[in-house]
């Protein structure tokens, strides 16, 4: 396979009070997508209340391990990066369903986000219930 060339949608950027937070904490506040003016129209439709799916580039990812103790605590077992959350990936690519708050022309105000200030925002979806919950079968 060859490689694939993908280009950034715009930046997270958040408070300066944001910087040290993590986890729940860090989702609690709003932060904003900053969008590039180029993809502006293809925020069409999207409104405050409304939940998307952000994926998103962990740019300060430093390697590639393949296992790691979940959330860096070594009292937790081994796991492979597929069973974490972790920015330590093959691609390290995040993603976050999150409410937006407020829309003003090239800036999404969203709330749930777990990615730090200038994190590369690579996609965003709209959630969709049908595709984004898990597989139940018989239920369509």
């Amino acid at each position: 396979m060859g490689d694939i060339t993908i280009h950034p949608i715009g930046t997270v950027g958040r408070d300066a009070e944001d910087e040290g937070l993590s986890g729940a904490a860090l989702r609690a506040r709003p932060v904003r997508l900053v969008l590039e003016p180029e993809v502006v129209d293809a925020m069409l439709g999207l409104e405050p209340g409304d939940d998307i799916v952000v994926l998103f580039y962990f740019h300060r990812s430093d390697g590639r391990p393949l296992q790691v103790h979940p959330r860096g605590d070594l009292s937790r077992p081994l796991r492979g990066v597929f069973a974490t959350r972790s920015p330590a990936r093959p691609n390290p690519i995040g993603v976050t369903t999150v409410r937006i708050r407020r829309i003003e022309g090239n800036v999404i105000e969203v709330v749930g986000l777990d990615a730090i200030d200038g994190t590369p925002i690579l996609d965003i979806k709209q959630y969709e219930e049908h595709f984004d919950t898990p597989y139940e079968q018989g239920k369509d």
